[in-house]
């Protein structure tokens, strides 16, 4: 367990944990470690909500897929990034999104349960991590009435133009990358495919943005 620390220690989880506690933490916790190919589902919608996930490398994606099979993303999720703790720490029965591997990984995950529930040794930095994950959770929640936001616009210029500028205020420029193709791109914004590409033609013609492939610029 030691080789992952480096990636442990950017994890919001373990902020102000010294090293000298990680391992026992991690025991306290039921890690386990598994890998994972490119397209391997790691958590399938209908699942029981136990476990949280951290990226310890590779790349993941958060996605709900609706009744006649529109996929819309949820989320990306980096190294060192967790997944699932809403739905753990809410007890919910069944898992709503399914997350899967973009790209070969390892993946930590953790029992919610034992998060919750301090062992009978009390330590203290398990009452941290407590803490810090009720710190994610309300960070997450920002993040979700920001993509609410977005969704809720009308048009596709419309969502297209807040998610932009979500983006610009975010990297504190107006010229940014983001972590999507197009594709990907139309099922965060749940939009069709070819009228986000209209539209960025459109918006490029009337010289608001610019772009190359992944790279947009506010004019």
């Amino acid at each position: 367990m030691k080789k992952y620390f480096d990636v442990l220690r950017k994890c919001s989880l373990f902020n102000d944990i010294e090293n000298e506690n990680i391992l026992p933490l991690l025991g306290c916790l039921g890690a386990k470690v598994e890998e994972y190919d490119k397209k391997y589902t790691i958590f399938a919608e209908g699942n029981p909500a136990r476990f949280i996930g951290i990226v310890l490398s590779g790349e993941a994606q958060m996605e709900k897929v609706d009744f006649y099979g529109n996929r819309s993303i949820v989320t990306k999720i980096g190294v060192s990034e967790m997944f699932g703790e809403a739905f753990a720490c809410a007890g919910v029965d069944k898992i709503p999104v399914t997350v899967i591997a973009n790209e070969p990984g390892e993946i930590m995950l953790l029992d919610c349960e034992r998060i919750l529930h301090s062992c009978s040794n009390a330590c203290g930095f398990h009452r941290k991590i407590i803490f810090n994950l009720m710190k994610e959770l309300a960070t997450k929640n920002i993040m979700f009435h920001k993509k609410i936001e977005i969704t809720s616009q009308r048009s596709t210029r419309e969502k297209l133009m807040t998610y932009l500028m979500q983006q610009a205020k975010s990297a504190g420029s107006d010229s940014f990358t983001v972590p999507f193709d197009r594709q990907e791109l139309a099922d965060f914004l749940e939009v069709d495919r070819s009228g986000l590409s209209a539209e960025i033609g459109k918006l490029k013609k009337e010289g608001i943005i610019d772009c190359r492939k992944s790279t947009f610029t506010l004019l």
